[in-house]
């Protein structure tokens, strides 16, 4: 009877989620995750497969297009304050390493590469296109720092 007990147990855990109302659509729900910064500036490297700089190129022109292009003043705002560094030499691995440099920060807006170009392009052919040259270029994040400006030597 114990066995019998734990058996309809463990069926109950596993199955009733499956057979309840809305679970398929758990995942399609979820809002994409934000990428937002809350310091004066932002720097982050990201390695790039040696091969497919120039499909990270087009992400990053796609980007700059729909930023430049939107009627939102946010996304204005923050394609005026980004710049993006391509190293002249690769890193030890051969890859190569982009610098993007955030400044001034747009507080809470979403800094999310992806996000941004969905945020335009609606054709989910396209949409897949361009995640795919993004994921296929795209090793690693090296680091992210943001923080607050302690000296302006331009002033």
């Amino acid at each position: 009877m114990r066995r019998l007990s734990g058996v309809l147990l463990v069926c109950a855990i596993l199955f009733v989620p499956v057979f309840s109302h809305g679970h398929g659509d758990v995942l399609a729900q979820q809002a994409p995750q934000k990428t937002t910064f809350t310091g004066d500036a932002v720097i982050q490297v990201f390695a790039i497969n040696p091969d497919k700089t120039a499909d990270y190129e087009q992400v990053l022109a796609k980007l700059k297009e729909v930023l430049s292009k939107s009627e939102d003043p946010q996304a204005k705002a923050q394609a005026a304050g980004w710049r993006v560094i391509k190293s002249a030499m690769p890193a030890a691995d051969g890859t190569i390493l982009y610098t993007h440099v955030i400044s001034p920060v747009v507080k809470d807006a979403d800094y999310s590469l992806m996000n941004n170009i969905y945020a335009v392009v609606k054709d989910p052919a396209e949409q897949t296109a361009i995640f795919n040259m993004y994921r296929g270029a795209f090793k690693q994040t090296l680091f992210i720092t943001q923080g607050a400006i302690v000296t302006d030597l331009s002033k």
